[in-house]
């Protein structure tokens, strides 16, 4: 079977789409399966391999098939500029309850900040992001703006603030106790609705707290992935090490 053949029976089975060198470098290293990785050009990706990811070298080596620049642009919406594209199998879980923050979006719109927060909470060890809506976090663009960092986390949907795991709930909301005096406590979930509604009144009456960030006035909100930032650095802040 051709490169391309192969990539579209993947693609048509529920494969997603890792786009770039950094996105399959982060997808490997986290326990992706990857059954098919192209590359445009096979010497530039293993020399950003053994630059930015010596530890996946080989296993890079292994997987990436070279194939002409017109048949890569082929298959992607927008060749990356590494020349890199592969198809990993999606593995959507719920985050277990535990010692770490779980991050809760309540019906994102943006692709791109739901994918920035995967990332960010890939980065800090929080416990996973949980999403409700319609909007998929394995979404094509989720993954790009993520890198990859899917499998370095817990990320999964859920149906509604019904359907969330246990836990104390901690609602970010204007009207809120200033964060800077809030003690997130083990096991938080920590809930943020959109820019322009802000949180359902169904989770905000299921909080056990509302927590407010500190903003100056005249100033209206935060960019979703910024707000989330401030929450878990306020979290790793206070967290022992």
């Amino acid at each position: 079977m051709t490169p391309t053949a192969a990539w579209r029976d993947l693609a048509a089975g529920g494969a997603v789409l890792l786009d770039g060198f950094h996105a399959l470098k982060h997808a490997v290293r986290f326990g992706a399966d990857v059954p098919l990785a192209l590359t445009a050009d096979r010497n530039a990706a293993l020399a950003l391999a053994d630059d930015l990811a010596p530890d996946l070298a080989d296993r890079l080596g292994a997987l990436l098939t070279p194939v002409a620049p017109d048949e890569l642009a082929a298959l992607v919406p927008r060749p990356h500029p590494t020349g890199v594209a592969a198809l990993a199998r999606p593995a959507p879980r719920t985050p277990a309850p535990g010692a770490r923050p779980v991050v809760v979006l309540e019906n994102p719109r943006h692709l791109g900040n739901i994918g920035a927060v995967v990332r960010l909470v890939a980065g800090t060890g929080a416990a996973g992001v949980l999403t409700t809506g319609t909007v998929d976090p394995w979404h094509p663009a989720v993954l790009r703006a993520a890198a990859g960092l899917h499998w370095a986390t817990a990320v999964g949907r859920v149906a509604g603030p019904e359907a969330l795991p246990p836990g104390p709930l901690y609602a970010l909301d204007p009207a809120g106790t200033d964060l800077r005096e809030t003690a997130l406590p083990p096991g938080a979930l920590l809930a943020f609705g959109s820019e322009r509604s802000g949180l359902s009144a169904e989770l905000k009456a299921r909080a056990t707290a509302l927590v407010s960030l500190p903003m100056r006035e005249g100033v209206s909100s935060y960019n979703l992935a910024t707000s989330v930032a401030m929450t878990l650095y306020h979290w790793l802040a206070a967290a022992p090490r």
